[in-house]
């Protein structure tokens, strides 16, 4: 019968194999790859992790797993590439699921064990103490007659005192039952949040992803593989130091420009003692220009007679913040002259279309989301200093460099803290700056030019019966001065009304200061008037123009962008 059974089963098996067309032998085993991630390089808005793994193959078709790998891999990046002592294919790569895992915790296993024994222990004595108060009772209900040592009846004159002596058991023996039915019930409670707390589990294995590999051997062989893929969860974003330095001896103003790269990884693994790359490219942006439509013209719907909405008002501007300045620093007096701790730079790689910086020495990153920081470049600029104030908005002057950027490696958009000699005066904003742009930098007010705007005059004049249009004049008066004992160099921005439609009509005024910039910004009625200051010197710039509409009609005014 053992015969005919092993018989039957070496004819299934073959079947099988020839219905599945994979040989019996040619099943492949699978191989456990253990890796280690070698080197990482990080994006703004993802990541590409390396991972490095040595593994001994025997002769035939293996499956080599690299196990327990992060779930948001995206599994159409991933790459695989080998070097072995021998001939070597790689075949299919492929990615399957680990669901999560939940596993009992085992403190709460620990307390629900000693609680389960302590509730044994008061079931004892409760027992007990139910038996001692069954024995009194028994005790209470026999005769009087029959309790004397010696069989003869108990004399009347003692029954009080044995009366009195049932009861006192009778109340400490149930004083100890309440006592210990309590703790009892508190127990019963413990257990019982402590089981609901531990059909959750505590320690929870998130899902994950095994790759697969197909490789196949012709003998036995030692190779190193090399796993690359990308994953979310994981990028950097600059931060930059700006310090000016407005009067650096006989140089003028100079102004050093520091880089650093704020990481954060909530991947699913940690990084550990990694080669670490952060570059400028946009990995998850858009890889194509957009594909533009027709767009269609023709006329607006005749409106309907509904009440017009008044027109917004303009927010009233905040008050520019001071900030209030910072206490002398003190250091103690010092035997050895001190020597300032340099910080490693990146190195940069630059081509024509994307920058990376290389980080110095091996990193170490966990996947709890926390910040690091690395400085990754310093570059010395030479600025052009400008105050510059918009008075019709706010009657503060400002300083602003105006910078050119010089590095291969654009400058992605981030907040920079600005230091003005050696004091910090606020955090400003840096866009994006390409290599070879110029981009401007404010740092803080400039309480040493005053600045003041009123309005000189306002005049409308009303229709009349030959003229059916509506005039209103306007004119305001900036007066600015230079408190500083060496020339500036001030920007005033201003403006005037545009005109859309052909029945309003808008011009200046004879009196009005001829603009140095007549459209600021391509911003139409945006102008600007620009002048060197010497010490101590005042100007007074007029803005004046006339505004003419029919009379019939309603004029708002409105920011356009």
């Amino acid at each position: 019968m053992s015969t005919k059974f092993c018989v039957l089963s070496l004819i299934s098996s073959t079947i099988l194999a020839g219905v599945l067309n994979v040989p019996v032998a040619a099943i492949a085993e699978e191989l456990v790859a253990n890796s280690k991630i070698d080197a990482v390089i990080v994006y703004p808005d993802a990541a590409l992790v390396t991972r490095g793994s040595h593994v001994d193959i025997m002769p035939g078709t293996t499956t080599l797993v690299f196990k327990s790998l992060p779930n948001g891999l995206d599994a159409s990046s991933l790459r695989i590439t080998g070097q072995a002592t021998g001939t070597l294919t790689i075949g299919a790569v492929d990615t399957r699921a680990v669901p999560t895992v939940v596993k009992p915790d085992g403190a709460l296993e620990a307390r629900l064990k000693a609680l389960r024994s302590e509730r044994d222990g008061w079931q004892v004595n409760l027992d007990a103490l139910e038996g001692k108060k069954a024995m009194m009772l028994r005790y209470a209900q026999i005769g009087p007659e029959t309790l004397a040592s010696d069989g003869k009846p108990l004399a009347v004159a003692e029954w009080t005192s044995a009366w009195d002596m049932v009861g006192t058991g009778l109340v400490k023996v149930g004083e100890d039952l309440r006592a210990a039915r309590s703790k009892a019930r508190e127990l019963d409670d413990e257990i019982k949040a402590v089981e609901a707390a531990r059909g959750h589990g505590s320690v929870v294995s998130a899902p994950s992803r095994d790759v697969t590999v197909e490789i196949k051997a012709d003998k036995a062989m030692t190779a190193d593989f090399v796993l690359s893929y990308r994953i979310v969860g994981a990028g950097w974003q600059p931060v930059y130091d700006a310090r000016l330095m407005t009067r650096d001896g006989a140089s003028g103003p100079a102004l050093e420009l520091i880089r650093r790269a704020a990481l954060t990884q909530k991947t699913g693994e940690d990084w550990r003692d990694i080669d670490l790359t952060v570059s400028t490219v946009r990995a998850m942006r858009g890889t194509a220009a957009p594909d533009m439509q027709p767009r269609k013209l023709d006329f607006r719907p005749m409106p309907v007679n509904e009440p017009r909405p008044a027109p917004p008002l303009l927010p009233a501007m905040a008050p520019p913040r001071r900030e209030e300045p910072q206490a002398e620093r003190r250091h103690a007096p010092v035997s050895a002259p001190q020597v300032a701790a340099a910080e490693e730079h990146a190195s940069l790689e630059a081509d024509a279309f994307q920058a990376s910086f290389k980080v110095p020495g091996r990193i170490s990153l966990p996947s709890d989301g926390s910040t690091k920081s690395f400085l990754v470049s310093t570059q010395k600029l030479a600025p052009s200093l400008v105050v510059k104030t918009v008075p019709a908005l706010d009657v503060t002057a400002y300083l602003e460099a105006h910078l050119t950027h010089t590095e291969d490696a654009p400058l992605l958009a981030g907040k920079v803290n600005l230091n003005r000699d050696g004091m910090f005066v606020g955090i400003g904003h840096i866009g994006f700056v390409a290599p070879g742009d110029a981009f401007d930098l404010g740092f803080g007010a400039d309480d040493r030019v005053k600045v003041a705007r009123v309005p000189v005059g306002r005049q409308e004049n009303e229709p009349s019966w030959f003229n059916q249009s509506k005039v209103e004049t306007r004119e305001f008066k900036t007066t600015i001065k230079n408190l500083h004992d060496f020339p500036v160099k001030i920007v005033l921005i201003d403006q005037m009304p545009v005109s859309e439609n052909a029945a309003i009509s808008v011009e200046t005024m004879p009196a009005m200061t001829p603009p140095t910039e007549k459209m600021v910004s391509d911003k139409r009625g945006v102008m600007s008037w620009t002048y060197d200051y010497a010490p101590g010197q005042s100007r007074d710039i007029e803005l004046a123009y006339r505004i003419k509409w029919p009379a019939d009609r309603e004029i708002i005014s409105q920011a356009t962008r």
